[in-house]
């Protein structure tokens, strides 16, 4: 068992049965899924930067990446509709909880000037998302093997019904809020 899993088992679910008054240990909010995707607009030139960066996604997020494509076309974009545009990777279970972990611990204390995540990522429906402007944060990748640094969207997704009780979740498990 990873070492967030256990933290969350032990330490975060206790507390947060006791700060919201929980009748069940049902009512818990956990993480459900993180979804990661990056958007590569100019992959409609060219077919080879969606292999880099599903390559790039791939080491990241320890699980396979798979390419997204566009719904619609825009003429305005070049865009035609089925073209690649985009990778992302859903993360559960293990792989979840070893991704935070290492987000958490290694690759948000490597980003310059760094006072913490925005507080003001939360949807309303107890999910929170957070945008990255580089992949290089992370230790997987090597920074003379990177072709375009690219940004990435990353989404928690959790079972909490309320923001206050998402952020209290995440707070709990480590993730760094700006004070």
């Amino acid at each position: 068992m990873s070492r967030l899993k256990d933290i969350y088992v032990n330490e975060v679910a206790p507390a947060l049965m006791s700060k919201f008054s929980y009748k069940s240990p049902m009512q818990i909010p956990k993480f459900d899924k993180i979804v990661i995707n990056v958007g590569a607009g100019d992959a409609k030139d060219n077919s080879k930067v969606i292999d880099n960066v599903i390559e790039e996604i791939t080491m990241i997020a320890g699980q396979r990446a798979v390419p997204t494509h566009a719904r619609k076309s825009v003429a305005n974009f070049k865009l035609r509709e089925g073209v690649k545009i985009g990778v992302k990777v859903t993360l559960r279970g293990e792989r979840m909880y070893e991704f935070m972990d290492r987000l958490f611990s290694f690759a948000l204390p490597r980003v310059r000037d760094f006072k913490g995540i925005n507080a003001n990522g939360f949807d309303g429906h107890g999910n929170y998302s957070m945008g990255l402007k580089e992949q290089l944060i992370f230790p997987e990748i090597e920074y003379d093997k990177v072709d375009k640094i690219r940004g990435m969207d990353i989404t928690f997704v959790t079972t909490a019904n309320t923001d206050e009780e998402a952020k209290e979740l995440l707070t709990l498990m480590g993730a760094p809020f700006a004070r």
